[in-house]
C-alpha cells in the first residue's frame, strides 16, 4: 500500500472525520471538533473577513443533514457546540431563533441540496484569491508545484448574481452538479473551495491561496512566466490527488496545536 494511503488511514484513525461516526444522539463530536479546528486555523492565518464567509460539513451519505457555522461569529471565537446542524429540506430554517446567514444557507443549502456528493465546503474571501478573482481572466496558469496542483481542477464563474440568497446559491449549485473541481473561483466575489474532508478542503483552501498569492506577484514582476507544460501540470496535478500523507499530516499538526493552545474549540 502506498505511503500516502497509510499515512491517510492512520490520521482517520487518530481523527475521524467519517460522515458515518456519530455520537450522543446525533450529536458528532468529533465532525464538530474538526470543523471547529478548521475556522479558528483560517482565523489565525488571517484568511477570513469580518464575520462573514461560512463552512458546512455533511454528516450524512445524502448530504441532507450538515453542520455549519452561527451567524456573525467570528471564526477565532467558534467551538464546537456552537456549529447549526441544518437539514436542506427545512423550510423554517431561517425562523429558527438560530437562524444561518441568509447567504450561508441560500449558498451552502442549495449545494448539499443539488449536489450530494459534495461534503465539505469552505466559502472565503482571502486577499490573493480575491484579488485572482476580480481580474478579467481568473485563470490560475501552471507556474509553480501549488499553481499546477489545481491544474484543470478549477471552475470560475464569470455571472455573479450578488449575494449568495436562493436563486445564487442554486446557479453555483448547478455549475457544481457535473463539475468535479476542487474550488470555485467566484468572480467579483471569492473562492468555495471542495472536499471529502474537512482535513481535505482545508488543506485545498490553504494551498490554493498560496498558490494565488505566488501567480499575483509574479505577475507584479512585469517579467514572462514560467509556464509548465499541460502534460506537466497535469501529471504533477494527479500525482498529488492521491498523495494523501501531507494533507492529513497537515490538518493534523494543526489541530495538536490547537489541543495545547486553544483547547476550548472542542467545547
Amino acid at each position: 500500500m502506498p505511503w500516502g494511503i497509510i499515512q491517510y488511514t492512520e490520521w482517520l484513525k487518530m481523527a475521524t472525520v467519517s460522515i458515518s461516526q456519530k455520537t450522543n444522539a446525533g450529536a458528532y463530536v468529533e465532525q464538530r471538533a474538526m470543523l471547529a479546528a478548521s475556522f479558528r486555523w483560517t482565523a489565525r492565518l488571517n484568511l477570513h473577513e469580518g464575520v462573514a464567509n461560512h463552512y458546512s460539513l455533511a454528516v450524512n451519505e445524502s448530504g441532507t443533514d450538515f453542520l455549519m457555522n452561527p451567524n456573525q461569529r467570528h471564526f477565532s471565537q467558534i467551538r464546537a457546540s456552537d456549529l447549526l446542524l441544518l437539514n436542506v429540506h427545512d423550510e423554517d430554517v431561517m425562523q429558527r431563533q438560530d437562524a444561518p446567514d441568509a447567504t450561508a444557507w441560500g449558498l451552502h443549502g442549495s449545494i448539499h441540496r443539488h449536489c450530494p456528493g459534495i461534503k465539505c465546503l469552505m466559502h472565503v474571501h482571502p486577499i490573493y484569491s480575491t484579488v485572482l478573482a476580480s481580474l478579467a481572466d481568473s485563470r490560475l496558469p501552471a507556474i509553480d508545484q501549488n499553481t499546477a496542483t489545481f491544474f484543470n481542477r478549477v471552475v470560475i464563474d464569470e455571472d455573479y448574481g450578488g449575494l449568495a440568497l436562493a436563486d445564487e446559491g442554486a446557479r453555483c449549485a448547478e455549475m457544481l452538479s457535473d463539475n468535479p473541481c476542487h474550488v470555485m473561483i467566484m468572480g467579483n466575489h471569492g473562492i468555495l473551495v471542495i472536499g471529502d474532508t474537512v482535513a481535505q478542503a482545508f488543506n485545498r483552501m490553504y494551498y490554493f491561496e498560496r498558490a494565488a498569492e505566488t501567480y499575483i506577484k509574479a505577475l507584479w514582476t512585469g517579467q514572462p512566466l514560467r509556464r509548465m507544460s499541460d502534460e506537466m501540470a497535469e501529471s504533477l496535478a494527479a500525482a498529488l490527488e492521491t498523495y494523501y500523507g501531507p494533507t492529513y499530516s497537515h490538518f493534523t499538526e494543526l489541530v495538536a496545536v490547537l489541543d495545547r493552545e486553544e483547547p476550548d474549540y472542542r467545547d
